[in-house]
């Protein structure tokens, strides 16, 4: 298969299995699919837009609907990241709505594994009334909100938590992005984007666009393949990007920082930087050039695996393609949470970036245009005031984790706190936090500590499982939201809205919960507005209304991102070579070399993962059509590259054993040559142990049951891939 699938499946495979998504399903003829059938035949199509639901990105889409129920979904045009497209996973996501393993009713516990349903009124009035109890005799500071961020609960979360006086609003960050975060913000004050469709040279650092997509990124980067653009891929799986890429270097697990280092001492001695950018526009560089003066090609092949003579050429070709070459800013990729050194190495990507002058440039970086919104008139509905606390998790706080982002936090850090009984009660949304941190027994034993644990979701999670409430939201197709911004070239604005009725009339938006528990913890005060009062709010600067743009869910602006320097969001307003933050912090104020946590030793592996196309993390876990074709075409496995395969007699398909320090497990192995080997591969999404999640417990293993919980002490991330395994065949 030319996207190294190395199976019969195609997307129109995918997408004939999910044509009739909103239909036959066993088992769900409660939802009357037998008389809608019937009435849908002669019914005309409606189509309307919103945003899709099925992961983080929530691209654009029109969704079609037959006699009220959705019929089939396709890619909004004027979504910056959907581009009139949708991947697998957007379409299986219109089956969420008429799932039978939905949460219909708010939910108490009454002891580990049992709950009793209760009204809203209950529901409300004991959340509310336990988080002012908390608030009043343990302290605001003992409270804490944990989500995935997006517009609604950005705006929502925040206001509850500030108004009982607590700081402690957290993200998934540390499980994804942090280290990258961390490294991009002291270098160039962000995380810029990366021009892909104007580039002529772009190095991928464990990105994976054909499977953690954004269907417009793909499209871009398929489009400057057949312009015959470089494309470099380095990790070290040959992973279903690759078709697309000129050349793959397959490196170590955890050293792209010494291979970058090496990048960026060719760069300097051979006097290939760009000489005024980093003049202009930097500071910090003869002590960055100082620091990567030993840093020859020589020394980073010994640690990476990789020929002196492959990084020298990398290094040549990209400054002959400056200012339109770019390393690629990834997300998770190679540091976003993966090792100790993550965030070192997203800083000296950015560097690289510097020394390449491309920040700014078309083909390069650059910071886009986001939406100016206005905000709720603060006579008429005063903001909480700004809590004056210390953090719980130290983020940002000198002494603790100074570095780290506020604006993520380290949620993992609360299951600790509850252990030591320093956190008392949290408000978890759209993030499972049992199943997406390593080591989930450390973090479900310390959440079980907490006094009052609320879960909002649409299926009974890992993390619900444990919760003292569990609160069912409606599915993202049957709600309204807040407004948000897409950053870009051409920015434009979005809203999710409603486009069937509500299926379960239990269920409720999240704005609406929090505005009645806040209610109920007698800070209603500050929630005194409607949700069309804040979008429209929001939107009054534009010019637009909330009406206005419900009607198409998407609207681009008219302002466009001009080439050329800004100042930047960091001390100096330039690119931060030497970083007088980390220097202050104890760490070093230039990248250094520093090795993985671990290192197998002869009879180990490094474990290294990745996603897969139609999964997205735990989210899709029930999904019966994703789980389908994941167990059809064997998407769970592990991947053991076929010399170390031989060596301990493991043939393709066999049953192995997979084994650390804290844990063993059993999954079948997939023998091939596209892997480091001495590295073994788990694909993210597998190992729910939820019962609720019906159609994918004890599916496959989880990379983040073998990690143990570590905290990396410059942004706080997960360290989720400083894990080593061994692996044998069954009954060996």
């Amino acid at each position: 298969d030319r996207m190294g699938w190395e199976t019969k499946f195609s997307r129109r495979t995918f997408l004939k299995t999910v044509a009739a998504a909103g239909a036959a399903v066993s088992g769900w003829e409660l939802f009357g699919f037998s008389n809608w059938l019937q009435a849908a035949e002669s019914s005309p199509i409606i189509v309307k837009t919103s945003l899709c639901g099925s992961c983080s990105n929530e691209c654009g889409m029109f969704v079609h609907l037959k006699n009220g129920r959705v019929w089939k979904v396709e890619g909004h045009p004027d979504h910056s990241y959907s581009k009139g497209k949708l991947c697998g996973r957007g379409h299986a996501g219109i089956t969420w709505p008429y799932s039978p393993d939905r949460l219909t009713r708010p939910l108490k516990k009454i002891k580990d594994g049992q709950f009793e349903a209760i009204s809203w009124d209950q529901a409300y009035n004991e959340i509310g009334s336990k988080l002012r109890q908390i608030a009043d005799i343990s302290g605001p500071g003992n409270i804490f909100f944990a989500h995935n961020p997006r517009p609604t609960n950005e705006f929502y979360g925040p206001r509850l938590l500030h108004a009982l006086g607590s700081p402690n609003v957290m993200t998934h960050g540390t499980s994804c992005r942090s280290g990258r975060d961390v490294g991009y913000t002291y270098t160039m004050g962000g995380v810029p984007s990366a021009d892909i469709g104007n580039a002529k040279y772009v190095v991928f650092l464990g990105r994976n666009y054909a499977e953690g997509i954004r269907p417009s990124s793909l499209g871009s980067l398929a489009s400057i393949a057949n312009k015959k653009a470089k494309i470099v891929m380095v990790d070290p799986r040959h992973n279903n990007t690759m078709p697309l890429a000129s050349e793959w270097v397959p490196i170590r697990p955890g050293t792209d920082l010494a291979m970058l280092l090496a990048i960026g001492h060719v760069l300097i001695k051979e006097d290939l930087y760009d000489a005024d950018f980093v003049s202009n526009h930097s500071v910090g560089f003869e002590e960055f050039k100082l620091a990567v003066e030993n840093n020859t090609p020589a020394w980073a092949e010994e640690i990476t695996g990789i020929s002196a003579a492959t990084i020298e050429r990398l290094a040549r070709e990209l400054s002959a393609a400056k200012p339109q070459a770019l390393l690629e800013p990834s997300w998770k990729g190679a540091y976003g949470c993966s090792y100790q050194n993550s965030s070192q190495t997203a800083r000296t990507a950015a560097c690289i970036n510097g020394l390449l002058g491309n920040l700014g440039k078309a083909g390069g970086l650059y910071f886009g245009v986001n939406a100016k919104f206005g905000t709720l008139d603060v006579l008429k509905y005063p903001n909480p005031p700004k809590p004056k606390i210390e953090r719980a998790d130290g983020a940002g706080v000198k002494g603790k984790f100074p570095l780290a982002l506020p604006k993520d936090g380290i949620p993992q850090l609360m299951a600790q706190r509850a252990q030591e009984g320093l956190m008392k009660a949290g408000i978890v949304y759209r993030h499972n936090m049992v199943r997406n941190y390593p080591d989930p027994k450390f973090m479900s034993e310390g959440l079980k500590k907490l006094e009052m644990l609320v879960v909002v979701d649409i299926q009974m999670s890992e993390t619900a499982e444990i919760a003292h409430y569990v609160l069912p939201e409606t599915s993202f197709l049957e709600r309204d939201e807040v407004v948000g911004s897409l950053g870009g070239k051409k920015p434009c604005v979005v809203v999710r809205s409603k486009v069937i009725e509500t299926i379960h009339s239990e269920t409720r938006p999240f704005h609406e919960m929090v505005t009645n528990i806040a209610q109920s913890a007698g800070v209603g005060h500050y929630f005194n507005f409607t949700l069309e009062d804040l979008n429209n709010a929001m939107l009054s600067p534009l010019g637009l209304n909330w009406a206005q743009l419900k009607e198409k869910s998407i609207l681009i602006l008219k302002d466009e991102w001009k080439e050329g320097f800004t100042p930047l969001k960091t001390g100096s307003k330039k690119v931060e070579f030497y970083s007088k933050e980390f220097a202050a912090a104890g760490f070093p104020g230039v990248p250094i070399w520093q090795p993985p946590l671990v290192r197998p030793e002869k009879d180990q592996f490094y474990l290294i993962h990745g996603k897969q196309a139609i999964i997205s993390h735990s989210a899709t876990a029930n999904n019966p059509y994703q789980m389908q074709i994941a167990k059809q075409y064997h998407l769970e496995r592990l991947w053991m590259n076929t010399s170390k395969a031989t060596e301990l007699g493991i043939k393709d398909g066999d049953k192995v054993v997979v084994e650390s320090e804290l844990y063993k497990g059993m999954v079948h192995v997939k023998v091939t040559e596209r892997i480091h080997p001495e590295a073994v591969f788990i694909p993210m999404g597998f190992g729910n142990f939820a019962k609720g999640l019906k159609t994918s417990v004890g599916f496959g293993v989880s990379m983040n049951d073998f990690a143990p919980f570590r905290l990396e002490p410059i942004s706080g991330h997960s360290m989720m891939a400083e894990a080593v395994v061994r692996v044998r065949k069954e009954g060996k």
